[in-house]
């Protein structure tokens, strides 16, 4: 231990990936009384205060990627010392790009090396269960974020001894929009011994350009970032000594926090593209250059039922705007949307012209949510629309057919079976036309939009429900606006290959590139005659080229990384990627033999893929026991899974106070409870805010202030029922009033009874009771003496919970609590004490010290562009414990949360309980 909070060292982190999906890594080691999952209190947000004071010392941190032909291969080392006098369990934590494979994992303690084994997933699922019912730490991968899958492991080590950790994975980087990215975000929290990151990207047909940038790169710290571009190879490396990492000459800080990201792309003379052969095995890659685009003719088929509404719809409707403004003159394009029924903007597709676009801008900020979800009837409704057009001549002859449709739900109208959809879309759509779907938020079918799209010669892509889901939607759009070829053919002599991957291309669009790999059957590469088929905007276009090979030692002389096999593994890791594609889509049998071919593939290889898993043996225990560690591969449902019992743990009110489960995913849950005690719950950062409002008894706030959506929200408080001894009031919320003025609707909540009002009726229900009311723009439901449930009709929900305290307390009063349910449903104008965080709040918080307590430090926060002292602390919540509720761990601001809210608390008093302005 370190002090009183512990040791946390938070080193480094590489991820090599494609542009597709730029992610971050992360290493932690973390000492025994600190593992990640079960950090308390102040020591959770907590890093070591002293090098010297730590017991687990990191002597060296070097991230290795090295990208071949696209194919990059990264190694992370970190060696540790235990320095304390007796033994440590010291975590080993990393994220890695999902997209990757881990190839090894290894530890050497004390001389020996403990290496992994890649097993059969069910095979190595019987070790890990074992592992944790007896009770012993099992390493285990998971979802972490939108790409990444975190790799976590623990090792218990002697006294002053080593650990090194070594861990491998491989990938395919993708191109998109013209490039290559590699990304390492690099977060040490504090200084180490001997850092290192080091990139080398070997590309025969010769670099267009490399860039090499930094978040957190300085003017003093930019000339160590060393990059030597030369025609076919580029080194970059960053390696900073301890002092120039330090924050300021003495201390521990850091100034290495932030994204090391590297862009590239290559050459490409050839119409034919690149072919490399090495050691019996090819690889192609072909993104011909100056292509003309090929017009589109696109139908948007957007889901505007009720669960689509607020947010999601608004961001939607953002989105549509700015993609329409991007299409080209020669598109032509069709809105249609949905819920129960389908609505059409026209009955045809349009052209393009910048007078339809902005026709079609009007339509789309128009579209409201309501009604139920009829999928089917909509995508069978934008086919025919496109066969009736194409049949009629009225689209280009020369011209790609694509469905774009979003939706955040399930099917619940019309046609329910989801294979029938499957099916019913598949005849209809007869290979003719592209589809691509895109599932917003974690309630959404992934596994029914992916198999939907991948058999219309199309893609899935999930739509994260956060702020930048408008830019998600236009990025997706920009991947596939321009497409150049159509039913692309890439041919090889039928004697000469076998094993190739996937060879025909439905399309190829601007910025992307086909790669296609194989096998050699025949050494005479004389007669090894490539061609390219395919549907361009004027004529077929055709091209071939014989394809030669390169020696790389001859290319690449004194280079110590061994070529030889990367073309193989380019190929495995590619067939195995495409067979895992196949085993979801097709007959029953097809899908066996594909899931078949994968698992021998991911074992032949040493791949950890959905099918197989890493099993490590680590050393005896104290006890005389080992147990194994296990590093496994997520499918998209499993990640999707994860994320929907994250967000549940976050949002979910437990049911034993409902009258059923409330769920909202994914969403920061902001409060007032207590004494009046407001935390703000950011999930996405794993972090709170909090502060207290103290005011005379009587004083009434302002909580919600949104007159766009007319709603708001007033509290009174309530002082106890005399001065206690120690001579401080305590002051609660014991009356609340609701006003929905658009709807006509208004709530009266007091510790008593709870009174409704709408369009002149009234009515009463007593917290003595368990009771619902449902009206046209109102829904109340009671739980006996517990909570009340608010649901204003297209608008917002919210919960208040009764505290009821001992009659004869001396001093204590009955007193409410409030929660917002559903904040997304409200504008950006929203206000209020509670209501200006809805839309998010940006804090960085640096400098953490010793406090007045030592169980709470303080540190120093930036927000809202105030430095602010805060201090480490605790809050209590009442969702999941009614009566006793849980410590919330959260950053306390002083002063009635000055300069953490707008203003000062005084401009949050108002008159009356129902003031709306």
């Amino acid at each position: 231990m370190s002090g009183p909070f512990g040791v946390r060292l938070l080193l480094w982190g590489c991820v090599c990936l494609w542009l597709s999906s730029p992610t971050s890594g992360a290493l932690v080691i973390f000492e025994d009384d600190e593992a990640p999952e079960e950090m308390t209190g102040a020591t959770k947000m907590l890093q070591k205060r002293s090098t010297n004071e730590a017991m687990v010392e990191v002597l060296s941190v070097t991230v290795d990627c090295t990208v071949t032909n696209r194919f990059a291969h990264t190694v992370m080392t970190s060696v540790a010392l235990n320095k304390a006098n007796e033994s440590k369990e010291i975590f080993f934590d990393v994220e890695l790009p999902k997209s990757a494979f881990i190839t090894n994992f290894s530890m050497e303690i004390e001389g020996k090396v403990y290496v992994g084994e890649v097993k059969e997933k069910e095979k190595a699922k019987k070790q890990y269960e074992k592992a944790v019912s007896s009770g012993q730490t099992a390493g285990l991968v998971k979802a972490s974020g939108r790409k990444m899958e975190k790799f976590s492991v623990s090792v218990n080590i002697a006294a002053e001894s080593n650990v090194t950790f070594i861990l491998t994975y491989e990938e395919l980087l993708q191109r998109k929009l013209g490039q290559y990215e590699i990304l390492i975000r690099v977060k040490p929290k504090s200084v180490v011994e001997q850092f290192q990151i080091s990139t080398n990207i070997y590309e025969p047909q010769g670099l267009s350009h490399v860039d090499a940038h930094a978040t957190f790169l300085s003017n003093e710290l930019l000339p160590l970032v060393e990059k030597t571009v030369l025609d076919k190879k580029a080194h970059i490396s960053f390696s900073p000594t301890v002092e120039q990492q330090r924050k300021c000459p003495g201390c521990d800080g850091t100034l290495i926090d932030g994204d090391f990201v590297i862009k590239y792309d290559v050459n490409r003379q050839e119409k034919v593209g690149d072919i490399q052969i090495v050691n019996g095995y090819f690889v192609h890659f072909f993104a011909p250059p100056d292509l003309p685009r090929v017009p589109k003719n696109v139908v948007f088929i957007i889901d505007r039922s009720g669960s689509m509404m607020g947010t999601k719809m608004a961001q939607t409707r953002d989105a549509l705007v700015a993609i329409l403004e991007d299409l080209h003159e020669e598109d032509h394009f069709a809105l249609l949307q949905f819920d129960s029924a389908v609505l059409s903007w026209k009955e045809s597709l349009t052209k393009a012209t910048k007078q339809n676009v902005a026709e079609a801008k009007d339509y789309a900020r128009s579209i409201q949510d309501n009604g139920a979800t009829n999928i089917n009837q909509a995508m069978l409704d934008g086919i025919n629309m496109l066969k009736r057009d194409r049949q009629a001549n009225r689209l280009p002859e020369r011209s790609i057919d694509m469905i774009i449709l979003l939706t955040d739900g399930m099917p619940n109208f019309g046609e329910p079976d989801i294979p029938k959809i499957q099916e019913n879309v598949r005849s209809a759509i007869g290979g003719n036309m592209s589809l691509f779907c895109l599932g917003f938020g974690n309630d959404v079918d992934y596994n029914f939009l992916d198999v939907m799209s991948k058999e219309n010669k199309g893609v899935a892509r999930r739509i994260f429900e956060a702020s930048d889901a408008t830019l998600q939607l236009q990025d997706f759009y920009e991947e596939v606006a321009s497409p150049l070829l159509l039913e692309v053919d890439l041919v090889y002599p039928d004697n000469a290959v076998d094993y190739v991957t996937t060879s025909h291309f439905p399309q190829l669009f601007n910025g992307s590139e086909i790669v296609v790999a194989g096998r050699l059957t025949d050494n005479d590469l004389d007669n090894f005659l490539v061609e390219v088929l395919g549907q361009g905007l004027e004529d077929n276009f055709k091209v071939q080229g014989q394809a030669g090979v390169v020696d790389w030692n001859v290319m690449y002389p004194d280079e110590t990384y061994i070529f030889g096999d990367f073309t193989e593994r380019l190929w495995a890791y590619l067939t195995i990627q495409q067979l895992l594609e196949k085993s979801k889509t097709g007959a029953a049998d097809e899908k066996a033999n594909a899931t078949a071919k994968a698992l021998e593939m991911s074992l032949q290889y040493s791949f950890v893929t959905p099918l197989t898993s890493m099993v490590v043996t680590k050393p005896e225990t104290e006890d005389g026991t080992d147990s194994p560690l296990i590093a496994d591969k997520l499918t998209e449902e499993q990640r999707q899974q994860a994320e929907r019992l994250k967000s549940m743990a976050y949002s979910g009110f437990a049911s034993n106070f409902f009258s059923a489960p409330v769920q909202y995913a994914s969403s920061p849950v902001y409060l007032v409870d207590g004494d009046p005690h407001f935390i703000i719950e950011l999930p996405g950062r794993n972090d709170s805010l909090c502060f207290n409002i103290n005011n005379v008894p009587g004083t009434i706030f302002n909580l919600v202030r949104d007159p766009e959506a007319g709603v708001f929200v007033n509290g009174q408080i309530i002082g106890d029922k005399k001065i206690p001894p120690d001579g401080k009031i305590n002051t609660y919320f014991w009356r609340f009033g609701i006003v929905h003025r658009t709807l006509g609707v208004s709530l009266q909540v007091t510790t008593q009874y709870i009174s409704v009002s709408q369009d002149g009726k009234d009515a009463k229900l007593l917290w003595t009771d368990t009771a619902s009311l449902k009206g046209p723009n109102v829904d109340v439901v009671v739980t006996k003496d517990g909570s009340l449930t608010v649901t204003l009709k297209r608008s917002v929900k919210f919960v208040i919970l009764l505290h009821k305290v001992w009659k004869k307390h001396p001093y204590h009063r009955d007193y409410l609590g409030f929660y917002t349910l559903d904040t997304h449903l409200l504008s950006p104008s929203v206000h209020g004490l509670l209501g200006q965080f809805y839309h998010g709040i940006e804090y960085e918080v640096t400098d953490l010290r010793p406090g007045e307590s030592p169980e709470k430090p303080d540190a120093t926060m930036f927000a809202k562009g105030h430095q602010l002292n805060v201090t480490r602390g605790w809050q209590r919540d009442f969702r999941r414990d009614v009566k006793n509720g849980e410590n919330v761990p959260c950053w306390f601001i002083h002063n009635n949360g000055s300069g953490l809210i707008d203003g000062a608390a005084a401009d949050y008093v108002v008159s009356s309980l129902f003031t709306t302005v």
